[in-house]
This record gives structure tokens, sequence and C-alpha cells, in this order.
């Protein structure tokens, strides 16, 4: 079996102050994806993904081996950042997916650029968490219990270099923001782009019923559970993943689910 992320070159823009990496496959309209708070992770749901689209994974800054990043002062700032290293690849309008963090990234990245995102894909977003969440923490064989469904069918992690760890923990810690950020949800309620909220159904990291908040808020929110997934979904259930947010990158408000909340089974 071939390693996820094979097909993926690496590429690096300069913007905003930031040299930042990306890596890239895939041919088709332009998908960005923002990486959660462990830093970027190619997946199979990458792979399936770039047989139809352009995938351009990004590497934010502070994250990886990026020098540290002491200048961003929030998310919202960070979303900028982003949307001028979009700009920078000369995309005029895109996709954009977020997972995790990186989903909180995306939402504020929308709520400034809505003309330019064309569908917004949300996995396991962070932006909405019951009080007191904290990001997933520990060693590699913890962290795969709480990422994954079933943990044992996934490679072991290789140890992640302790000052990558750290460094991109304080980072997170400091640009988080609340559990609950009254200034984005009031700019959720008025972001109209077709969005797409995934979650797991036996995500450990954040409560899958956090879903129905997007919904609530959001005025074109298509909100899908997927069946034995955990917070990493498209990891615990790549073909599932990618048959989903296909057809909702190509459909949009034709989107096959339409609107009303399911459960992707096997």
């Amino acid at each position: 079996m071939t390693q996820a992320g094979e097909a993926f070159r690496e590429g690096y823009v300069e913007t905003d102050g930031f040299r930042i990496r990306y890596m890239e496959a895939g041919k088709g309209p332009a998908v960005v994806h923002l990486h959660g708070a462990g830093g970027l992770r190619l997946t199979r749901g990458h792979d399936l993904l770039s047989r139809q689209f352009r995938i351009i994974a990004f590497e934010m800054p502070g994250f990886g081996t990026s020098p540290e990043n002491n200048r961003t002062r929030d998310l919202p700032e960070l979303a900028a950042t982003m949307a001028k290293a979009v700009a920078a690849l000369g995309l005029d309008q895109f996709n954009l997916m977020g997972t995790s963090f990186g989903g909180k990234t995306a939402l504020w990245l929308a709520a400034q650029h809505p003309e330019q995102v064309r569908s917004l894909v949300l996995e396991a977003p962070a932006a909405i968490r019951p009080a007191g969440s904290e990001p997933p923490a520990g060693s590699p064989e913890e962290m795969a219990r709480r990422l994954y469904a079933h943990p044992e069918r996934v490679p072991p992690m290789p140890p992640p270099d302790p000052a990558v760890r750290e460094k991109q923990a304080r980072l997170v810690a400091r640009l988080r923001g609340p559990d609950r950020d009254p200034e984005l949800e009031a700019r959720l309620q008025r972001l109209a782009v077709p969005t797409l909220v995934l979650f797991g159904t036996v995500d450990r990291v954040i409560p899958p019923n956090m879903g129905h908040f997007y919904k609530e808020l959001m005025p074109n929110c298509n909100l899908v559970f997927v069946y034995d997934a955990g917070h990493a979904i498209s990891t615990d259930r790549p073909e599932a993943f990618a048959e989903v947010v296909a057809d909702f990158i190509e459909r949009r408000e034709a989107f096959v689910i339409s609107r009303t909340e399911t459960v992707i089974h096997p």
C-alpha cells in the first residue's frame, strides 16, 4: 500500500512576512485545506479528492518546521494571512476545507472573503466547543485513542519532535479563542456560502452534537454524521469522506443530502 500523500509535491509562497509551505496534487477546481492543531498531515482522503480536484494543503505559519510564529495575534489575523497565501497562488475563487482548529480558521477566512469561497467544508470543526474543552495531547498512543475510531487500524504515529509539538501547542493555545465566540457566531449568521459540516459519530475530541449549532446558525449549512469515524474522519473513513465532500463541492446547493441531517453508513 502506498503511503498517504505520495503524489503531493511541495511548494512555498512568500506573503505577509511569512514563507508558507504547501503540498499540492491533482487537477480541476481548487480546494484549499487548512489543517488541525497537530499540523499538516496528508491522508488517504486527500489522495482520493486529488483525483477530481486540485488539492492545496497549506502548513500554516508556526506549524511543522516553520519558524515559531510570535506575530499572529488571533485567528482572524491568521485567516487573513492564509487568504493572502491563497491569493499568492493566483486563485480568485476556491473551495475551502478546514479540519478541527483549521475549521475555525476557515470560517474566519470565509467570513472575511465570502465572495471568494465557492464552498466551505468543515471536518470536525473546533469553532464551537463544550466549555473547558482542550486540544488532544499526550503520548502518540493517547493521541491515537482520541483521534481515531479504531486506532489499531491506523499505522503508529511517529513520535513528534518535542520542540515542534511545544511550539505548536503554544501557538494553538494563544490563537484558538473562546469555546463560543459571539463575534464569529454573529458573522456565521450572515455567511451564505454553501457549507458542509462533517462529524464522526464516535468523535472523542469534540462531541458530534456540536454540529447542530452550525446548522442552526448558518443559513446554507448541510450537516452530515459519518458512521464509525472519530475526529480524524478522512483517516478513519477516507472513501466515505471523499465521496460526500466531492459531491458537495461539485453540486453545492444540489448536494445529494440537500440540507437534511444524515449518517453516512458503510
